[in-house]
């Protein structure tokens, strides 16, 4: 009834919110991706997507699509996998930032280890800036993590806007500097964060350095201060800082999976795992486990 191609264009719109975003990752024309959305709507009797010149948005039978076309696919490709006899092997390096260690990115990891058995799946959790140079290094074959607007590496799993969030009582003296909770350098948000401050010409202080995303949890929960982190991926306890905060727009960031630039015997084995991770992009930011 739903034809596979219709439905990774489908996934691909509905995680970029684009249609040109959609067209670059799949290689198709943008045309060819509106056509996709249209008849993929016409089988299903039902407008997936609200858009205007602007902007596209999810309907709500369009996130109730999202799960329909995830499951398709998934059971698409094992059947293809099972019947073409191809079985994945060798060991594949995959790093994951640690804005993931709250996500449902584990049921997705579960789900490829469950598929291909005979991969050997290592994971890395660490701040993008610090995945990027071990990919670089060729110690990596795979990052799932955050990029720079201007960085042009990676096929992006979704846009998002960077917020300032922090402990609903946390109540900030405008006369006194920022208290900064942060990642350690090369850490992405900890950058965008020092440099929106100072464009305002705000003072700032270091209230928490960690590595650890539950560290910085803590100590945000805590009250600690305030830190620069992903809208669609703010952790339970903590609550978007006011507007009346005065605090300055911190802009907005890409999540992308960035392949290994040679050639690697786990080429495979990533691709699956890729394409794992985009047929379910939605679901690593819609709540935690």
């Amino acid at each position: 009834m739903y034809d596979p191609s219709q439905l990774r264009t489908f996934l691909a719109v509905a995680q970029t919110l684009s249609f040109t975003q959609a067209a670059r990752r799949l290689g198709l024309r943008q045309s060819t991706v509106s056509q996709h959305v249209r008849r993929l709507e016409d089988t299903a009797g039902r407008q997936l997507f609200s858009r205007d010149t602007h902007s596209v948005e999810l309907t709500e039978d369009g996130e109730a699509m999202l799960g329909f076309a995830r499951r398709i696919l998934e059971a698409h490709e094992q059947a293809a996998a099972f019947f073409t006899g191809t079985r994945l092997r060798g060991r594949l390096r995959f790093g994951a930032s640690e804005d993931f260690v709250l996500t449902r990115l584990t049921e997705i990891l579960e789900g490829f280890r469950h598929d291909h058995p005979e991969v050997d799946l290592e994971l890395t959790v660490e701040l993008s800036g610090t995945l990027h140079e071990q990919l670089a290094d060729g110690k990596l074959d795979l990052v799932l993590a955050k990029r720079r607007p201007e960085d042009p590496r990676g096929e992006l799993v979704w846009h998002d806007r960077l917020v300032w969030i922090g402990a609903e009582r946390l109540r900030l003296d405008p006369e006194r500097p920022v208290p900064l909770i942060v990642y350690p350098p090369p850490g992405i948000t900890r950058a965008l964060a020092l440099e929106a401050l100072e464009r305002q010409g705000r003072a700032w202080r270091i209230a928490c350095t960690s590595g650890s995303l539950n560290g910085l949890i803590a100590a945000a929960r805590a009250g600690l201060g305030v830190m620069a982190h992903s809208r669609g991926l703010v952790p339970p306890g903590l609550v978007r800082v006011p507007d009346r905060a005065g605090l300055p727009e911190l802009g907005e960031v890409d999540f992308v999976l960035v392949h290994a630039k040679r050639h690697t015997a786990a080429k495979s084995a990533a691709d699956a795992l890729a394409s794992s991770i985009l047929a379910a992009g939605a679901r690593l930011y819609r709540g935690a486990p």
